[in-house]
């Protein structure tokens, strides 16, 4: 009997703030037994052509992707388009207006951390960026784990970077209801990202989905390198409960930066439907 096809449906390479180029990117999740791999870059989509010619190569199938940032309800949530046209002048044009505010942000962040007495953070994260129209906090988190301020990026984010700790800057991103109309506009589908990070009560989370239901998002991240097993389940029941396909992905960033490895993920609750069962 075949083994069953491995599908991770959330990475990222060094077109946003991934390490790995995207075509080391697709090789690795080849080596690991990744059969359908997404490339879902931060408000960026010139990793793709790179990604898809590798993936040819390599036997596996490449779904583009992107992963938008979005302001609601005065926080930043995540939405990931799946099977988008990468060439859609909406979809390119909305990521740009978004890519836009990036650095202004990256440079109100350095200054907050050398309030704090930490120097050099702007510059430092735009060392370790390869685009410089993404410099993000994962950029900034890496400089102060090289500079010893902290041990890794994930306890970065326990004492930077985050809402009340040095380094945190408020940001306006697309709204909801727009970025689900720029990934549709490309033919695309909607997925909630690792609504597990998102700290917010269950009144709000549903309130939340609710939203994203009603402007056409149909997908909810069941599986993802932030949640843990017992986070599963209950997502699993949100997607039940509103009608959500489930997609799985490990949200990789980087070898060894925590979080999961390419395609090492749970699997899927049997209660779910799978994301690609809408294509």
């Amino acid at each position: 009997m075949a083994s069953p096809v491995i599908f991770d449906l959330h990475s990222h390479s060094s077109a946003s703030d991934g390490v790995l180029s995207p075509r080391d990117l697709v090789v690795r999740a080849a080596q690991l037994g990744v059969g359908v791999l997404a490339l879902t870059d931060h408000d960026e989509l010139r990793g793709l052509a790179e990604a898809a010619g590798t993936a040819v190569e390599q036997g596996i199938e490449l779904v583009a992707g992107v992963e938008i940032s979005v302001s609601w309800a005065g926080r930043t949530v995540h939405i990931v388009g799946l099977r988008i046209d990468p060439d859609n002048d909406a979809l390119r044009a909305g990521l740009a207006v978004n890519r836009s505010g990036r650095r202004e942000r990256a440079m109100r962040m350095a200054e907050s951390l050398a309030a704090t007495g930490i120097p050099g953070a702007f510059e430092g994260a735009r060392l370790l960026a390869s685009n410089e129209e993404l410099i993000s906090r994962t950029h900034f988190a890496r400089f102060l784990v090289g500079k010893g301020y902290v041990k890794d990026v994930k306890t970065v984010f326990k004492k930077f970077l985050v809402r009340g700790k040095p380094g945190y800057v408020p940001h306006q991103w697309a709204g909801l209801a727009q970025s689900v109309q720029w990934i549709r506009a490309a033919g695309g589908v909607a997925v909630l990202a690792h609504p597990g990070r998102y700290d917010m009560g269950k009144e709000k989370m549903s309130l939340l989905m609710a939203e994203f239901k009603e402007v056409g998002g149909i997908g909810l991240e069941v599986v993802t390198g932030s949640h843990t097993a017992d986070q599963v389940p209950i997502y699993a029941r949100h997607a039940e409960r509103f009608g959500f396909f489930a997609s799985v992905g490990s949200d990789f960033h980087a070898p060894g930066e925590g979080g999961r490895e390419l395609g090492r993920l749970m699997p899927l609750p049997a209660n779910c439907r799978p994301i690609w069962e809408a294509w």
